[in-house]
């Protein structure tokens, strides 16, 4: 439903079908979301990881808090930051709309929720920010001047607590590790969930570099690159249960199989896995030998890795009419999965679902688009970056994009 248009219209939204105008802007039913904040910051961010926190493994009852970091776009380079959030009091917000003249929720407690944040000075940029799974306080961040810097962020997180005394406000570190041998800037990173402290990071031109823990603040990274993709290296993942393997995708369309015992060759390559320059690779933490990946052609393939071969994935799908930008599986759900593209949609998919050949699939618009049965959940960002499931806080994910952070629970999640 269009902004200023019949309050009592609602309709599926279709961006093939009509895209937005200049200054047009959508209306969210309530009652497809059990929770959705937004967060406006001064610049977008390309990229937001979500912090481990002490308050919980699994918490659903309201309200909810989440800490998480994240790098900005500035217009100009000494004007970005490293920001570290606290985001407090997210309350339930399904069917709001009908209790607009109320202020208050059920608790008695205001509907909107407390945002503090610490920042401190970011060199460039930040392309991506990826926070270590064994101690979630090491941050790692890719910036544009092709230096990946490492912080830590312990005393904020501690200040965001409440856990320290004086002048909270006060927090500017310096990374306690840099590495400059990247020869121009990059996107991919990861950090290894098996091994603590172990990072791997990919540049534009196509170089990708191990890193080893000396000790708590300082890294050995190999001076020998892996070399075997021919173009730029867009993302790099572990493999959630074998220590030395991980996998690569490229703007060569190509995805490979890596073993850090072996940099001279990949394990496994499939080439042509994508029609386009494969963005984005994420590897299901439950099911090991399933991968995702997504494409420039709005595409996302997941493979089994038991028969990866290009002209073999396990499901395609062409739904997105915008480059593919983050693919994310959920942490305790292996079915489910989140895709967020450049035609400013994020979608959620349940790979259980199987089509009913009784049941008709639904017409979407007047470009009469089917809409697949695997679908869960659609949801409106403007040009989304990243996005990601909340470990901690079951169905909820968080999202960057251009007009800034989206958190949200869809109600079928």
């Amino acid at each position: 439903e269009d902004e200023g248009g019949p309050s009592d219209a609602r309709e599926m939204w279709d961006p093939m079908e009509r895209p937005l105008e200049e200054g047009e802007t959508l209306n969210y039913d309530s009652s497809a979301y059990t929770m959705f904040h937004r967060l406006r910051p001064e610049w977008p961010s390309l990229s937001v990881d979500l912090i481990r926190d002490n308050l919980g493994a699994r918490r659903t009852k309201f309200p909810l808090t989440a800490f998480l970091v994240t790098g900005s776009q500035a217009n100009r380079g000494d004007k970005n930051k490293l920001t570290v959030m606290k985001v407090a009091d997210m309350h339930k917000t399904q069917n709001d709309e009908k209790d607009s003249d109320d202020s208050e929720d059920e608790d008695g407690l205001d509907d909107d929720p407390t945002l503090l944040t610490r920042e401190t000075p970011h060199p460039g940029c930040t392309n991506r920010v990826r926070c270590m799974p064994q101690r979630p306080n090491v941050v790692a961040t890719w910036a544009d001047t092709g230096k990946v810097n490492i912080w830590d962020v312990s005393e904020a997180l501690q200040q965001l607590s409440g856990k320290t005394t004086g002048r909270s406000s006060a927090w500017r570190p310096a990374p306690i590790f840099t590495f400059e041998g990247h020869p121009t800037e990059g996107f991919a990173m990861d950090w290894s969930s098996r091994s603590e402290g172990r990072l791997i990071t990919g540049d534009c031109r196509q170089h990708i570099y191990l890193w080893e823990p000396a000790s708590s603040s300082v890294w050995s990274v190999d001076k020998v690159p892996f070399k075997g993709h021919s173009e730029s290296v867009e993302d790099l993942q572990w493999s959630p249960t074998e220590e030395t393997v991980f996998a690569s995708c490229s703007v060569d369309r190509s995805i490979r199989i890596w073993d850090t015992r072996c940099k001279r060759k990949s394990m496994l390559t499939t080439a042509d896995a994508h029609e386009t320059d494969i963005n984005v690779i994420s590897w299901n933490r439950l099911v090991s030998y399933l991968l995702v990946s997504g494409a420039d052609d709005g595409s996302f393939k997941i493979w089994d890795m038991r028969n990866f071969k290009a002209d073999a994935p396990a499901a395609h799908f062409k739904w997105h009419t915008g480059p593919i930008s983050s693919v994310c599986w959920h942490p305790s759900d292996d079915s489910v999965l989140a895709v967020a593209a450049g035609d400013d949609q994020i979608s959620v998919w349940d790979m259980s679902v199987e089509a009913d050949k009784d049941e008709a699939e639904v017409d979407f618009g007047e470009t009469r688009r089917k809409v697949p049965p695997q679908m869960l959940f659609l949801h409106h960002q403007k040009d989304p970056k990243e996005v990601k499931f909340h470990a901690q806080l079951p169905g909820v994910i968080v999202s960057t994009g251009v007009d800034g952070f989206n958190i949200f629970r869809p109600s079928n999640l």
